[in-house]
């Protein structure tokens, strides 16, 4: 079901305008005191100290990839149309951004483009980010209520699912698998949720395995013996026989 509001919500604007990961002023000595929740109801960000007054509100946990706050891609499908928004999959979750990260040169080459930003994308993703989204829906539609659903119920994780704090140092690994699900669009020009683009986030796992296969790839085609080394080895072990000395005229 849609909000039948054109304008933009209080909690969204609140949440794209929010600075995350900042220490809680009112749980300043307390350790994991970072605001790394945001209440819908309430539109703040709080720490896990402040929960107790929030438990029975919608709370939504916002993460860190690359320095940059993001949300799971299935808390952002029940608030959110994020068909073609560009997801990545880290942790055994799949997150998506909240705002458009900066970049230091434009986009060159074949490939699909951010309609907001600019930023190169996979096929078929044309959005980055979840404000670059909103943002082009605001100016070409005029508004957002065919694309915000009304959820009344949503909670944190459970304690023991610690998929929510994503390492900085994460590194983007495509993968050759992909899946589609179904999504709801609006008047019909967002129909089917294409595929999301993978993530892996153990750098070290990764760059190990990058390197193991390509020296094994590399060991597998270099030749034993080659020619040249035959020859070198030939000539540098070959005894030198009695000195010839030139004939007297």
């Amino acid at each position: 079901m849609f909000v039948s509001s054109n304008v933009l919500p209080r909690w969204l604007e609140v949440l794209l305008g929010e600075k995350f990961y900042n220490a809680c002023i009112i749980h300043e000595d307390a350790k994991k005191n970072e605001k790394n929740i945001f209440c819908l109801d309430c539109c703040i960000s709080i720490c896990p100290h402040c929960l107790p007054p929030h438990r029975s509100h919608r709370l939504l946990q916002i993460r860190r990839y690359v320095y940059h706050d993001v949300i799971r891609l299935d808390d952002a499908t029940k608030l959110f149309d994020t068909d073609f928004v560009q997801s990545y999959t880290t942790n055994s979750a799949k997150v998506v951004f909240l705002n458009q990260r900066p970049q230091t040169r434009t986009f060159r080459g074949s490939g699909n483009i951010c309609c907001t930003c600019d930023r190169s994308l996979q096929d078929p993703y044309i959005f980055c980010s979840l404000s670059c989204k909103i943002h082009y829906l605001m100016r070409r539609e005029g508004g957002l209520s065919k694309f915000i659903f009304e959820c009344k119920f949503l909670s944190l994780p459970d304690p023991g699912s610690e998929d929510g704090l994503i390492s900085p140092d994460s590194v983007l690994e495509q993968s050759g698998s992909a899946r589609t699900s179904s999504g709801s669009g609006g008047n019909g020009s967002v129909g089917c949720r294409t595929m999301s683009c993978t993530a892996a986030t153990d750098d070290q796992i990764i760059v190990r395995k990058k390197r193991s296969s390509v020296s094994a790839y590399r060991a597998a085609c270099r030749p034993v013996f080659s020619p040249v080394s035959e020859i070198s080895a030939a000539l540098m072990n070959r005894r030198k026989g009695n000195p010839q000395r030139a004939p007297l005229y």
